[in-house]
């Protein structure tokens, strides 16, 4: 029996690990939802009072390699800049390219 113990605690632990990453994984899941949709609704007040963003310096940038044809390194300075994800960056590049 005292050579399986530390079998047991091991599988416990792992088990309890496991669990607790999941939970996690599906808290911020959640916490990314909540922000998208505070965006959502910021982006739509700035609409109705008729804000517009002021426009952060590295964007001229952004728009002055996209002039150069080089789209690649637009998507990672936007990511360099605002700290998004890949697919968010090149979604705003290609918005940015319109």
């Amino acid at each position: 029996m005292d050579n399986y113990f530390p079998w047991i605690v091991l599988a416990i632990l792992i088990v309890s690990l496991a669990g607790g990453g999941a939970d996690t994984a599906r808290r911020t899941k959640l916490l990314d939802r909540r922000i998208q949709r505070l965006e959502h609704k910021v982006d739509l007040l700035l609409a109705n009072l008729g804000v517009e963003e002021p426009e952060d310096s590295g964007m001229a940038e952004i728009d002055e390699l996209l002039l150069q044809g080089k789209k690649i390194q637009a998507i990672k300075l936007h990511r360099e800049l605002t700290g998004s994800g890949l697919v968010e960056a090149k979604e705003a590049v290609e918005r940015r390219m319109r």
